[in-house]
């Protein structure tokens, strides 16, 4: 092969991109304002706060200073440039330079007092990762002529396991769904009285002891995931339409008044992809 090679992290078809020239990468930024340096490149995690970005009060022709989206999270907290005196795209620091576009890479490359600091490059990674689809399963609770509390994993081929001791309140009549795209919170039954308990399960299928119930006591109701990440507990008991929401943090809501006919025994399952 012949040809140069670009001091450029970012490609483009027929280039070759090597890391920048001398540029050096800064451990990732998560206060609300940092001052940055010509020669550096930075990861701006905006997850909790917007940022404010504070560029050199002197630049030579040819500084590099790249900025990079670490969380994906500019289009909700955006970062906003101070050029601090000098020129950004030929206007002075008085204007407002704000990025929020999720995603989004900036190069900065400094030009001269003229134009000052010009975007070089400033792209937008498309490949924002997406939670796959839900690939095991798990049984619990029941009853054997008694309440018990086993469980048993179900792998991505749909091969049930052995039984696994019961973590939490053996019950019996209660229901359970997916919440958080890969975790899963049993909930609710009947262990000789009606209970409003509920347990977690992790993304290893771990059962997490028992978290104080929230809403109606009540068995013999049904339980679907709905909007991607969040769950729902509905009806049951002795025939009552009520229902609670599951957050994606697994956090059971109050009781909300009833829709429809009041029963019990009832199935539930997810549908569609649309909002």
């Amino acid at each position: 092969m012949s040809g140069p090679v670009a001091n450029n992290i970012f490609r483009s078809s027929g280039v070759v991109a090597a890391a920048a020239g001398g540029l050096s990468w800064q451990p990732v930024v998560t206060a609300s304002t940092v001052s940055v340096e010509a020669a550096k490149g930075y990861f701006i995690n905006t997850t909790s706060n917007a940022c404010t970005i504070t560029l050199p009060s002197s630049a030579t022709a040819g500084d590099q200073i790249i900025l990079v989206d670490y969380a994906r999270t500019w289009g909700t907290n955006a970062i906003t440039i101070d050029s601090n005196g000098l020129n950004f795209q030929g206007e002075t620091d008085l204007y407002i330079v704000d990025y929020d576009t999720s995603g989004q890479a900036v190069n900065l490359v400094y030009s001269g007092a003229t134009i000052g600091w010009t975007p070089s490059s400033d792209i937008v990674n498309a490949l924002e990762p997406v939670a796959g689809p839900t690939q095991k399963a798990i049984f619990g609770y029941g009853y054997t002529g008694s309440a018990v509390s086993m469980t048993n994993l179900v792998n991505s081929s749909g091969v049930i396991a052995s039984d696994v001791t019961g973590v939490g309140t053996a019950r019996s009549g209660l229901a359970a769904a997916t919440y958080g795209t890969d975790k899963a919170i049993f909930g609710y039954g009947n262990t000789g009285s009606a209970v409003s308990l509920t347990n977690l399960v992790n993304n290893l299928g771990v059962v997490a002891a028992d978290v104080t119930g929230v809403g109606t006591a009540r068995p013999n109701l049904a339980a679907s995931n709905y909007g991607g990440d969040k769950a729902i507990f509905g009806y049951g008991g002795g025939y009552v339409s009520i229902t609670n929401l599951v957050s994606n943090s697994g956090v059971v809501a109050t009781d909300v008044t009833g829709v429809g006919t009041a029963r019990r025994f009832l199935a539930a399952a997810g549908y569609s992809t649309s909002a």
